[in-house]
């Protein structure tokens, strides 16, 4: 099979599309012929250097994809070969065939073809995961989501709108807000013009925000706290903006808030079944019903990984952006 390399960690162009050992489903996993991958931040840090596989997964990058199941491993059940589907992996989404633990494998949803179920599970498991199963997002409470054009961004727009709570965003440009409010967002802040603190107490009539969904880590710490509601939730998933910040103890405290930090990638097997389980009891029928759907920004093929990532390193897209295989 052929799969993207990292023979020296680098710029876009240390992707290489290599020749390599096929895929083998092992026990309790299922070999899937992949149709598309997505790209995640993730990616680029893997590519860089700084984000190495877990153990045993694959060395490859990618970290969701979607296909057709091409064989079942020892121990497997409730999947047949030719399924439609899509998958939560800990690498080797770049490649034209990779081996999934079954508990991780999602039916691609009514309405959506293969090829776009690849931008679902990575965002969907992690909106939910932090946003529902962690901060306990409710119906008529407000979140707060940083970088609301992203695939992360998008999918929880829809997803606390389809549970009935409010929705303020950043983003920073006009186009990006403006495809936030078609999917739903009530609040658009552009964080290059406007203060996000101040924007999110003004909608809230000086509460602040329920939920923030903080992809930045340090930058925004600070500012996250104070833009909190009492009893508020800050979720952090990335730290595009620094990995150390000073956090204020006593702002915290007055406001009787909490603080998670997660990661789905090296989590244990077990933990994300889990989340893919809950995934597909409470989101998938949202998706087989039409009522969220993934957001695509464009379709590259596979082996041209290196122009993907330029775009998505850029902040040149909006939703996600798809690999194709050949």
């Amino acid at each position: 099979m052929y799969a993207i390399t990292i023979p020296e960690p680098g710029g876009p162009e240390a992707l290489v599309w290599s020749e390599v050992p096929d895929a083998v489903a092992g026990e309790g996993e299922v070999l899937v012929d992949v149709v598309a991958g997505a790209v995640n931040r993730a990616d680029i840090l893997q590519r860089q250097g700084f984000y190495d596989p877990p153990p045993g997964a694959s060395p490859y990058p990618g970290l969701e994809c979607s296909g057709r199941i091409a064989a079942l491993g020892p121990g497997v059940s409730g999947w047949a070969v030719g399924d439609e589907v899509c998958a939560l992996l800990g690498g080797g989404g770049y490649a034209e065939k990779v081996a999934v633990p079954a508990g991780q494998l999602l039916p691609v949803p009514k309405g959506i073809d293969v090829t776009r179920a690849a931008a679902l599970p990575e965002v969907v498991c992690t909106v939910w995961s932090n946003v529902f199963m962690v901060a306990h997002l409710r119906p008529g409470e407000t979140l707060l989501v940083h970088g609301g054009s992203s695939g992360i961004g998008t999918m929880a727009i829809q997803l606390a709108k389809a549970v009935g709570a409010k929705v303020a965003v950043t983003a920073g440009t006009r186009a990006k807000l403006d495809r936030c409010a078609e999917l739903g967002a009530d609040v658009l802040i552009n964080y290059r013009e406007q203060d996000f603190v101040e924007e999110v107490k003004k909608a809230t009539d000086g509460a602040g925000a329920d939920v923030i969904l903080d992809n930045m880590g340090a930058k925004y710490l600070d500012r996250n706290v104070k833009a909190l509601a009492v009893n508020g939730r800050l979720a952090i998933i990335g730290m595009q903006g620094g990995v150390k910040g000073e956090l204020n103890i006593a702002a915290l405290l007055n406001k009787r808030a909490a603080i998670s930090a997660t990661s789905l990638r090296a989590r244990p097997t077990a933990e994300k079944t889990a989340i893919v389980a809950a995934v597909r009891e409470h989101v998938w029928p949202l998706l087989d019903a039409g009522h969220i759907r993934p957001v695509v920004d464009r379709e590259l093929p596979m082996s041209d990984a290196a122009a993907a990532h330029r775009v998505v390193e850029e902040s040149g897209h909006i939703g996600k952006v798809l690999l194709v295989t050949p």
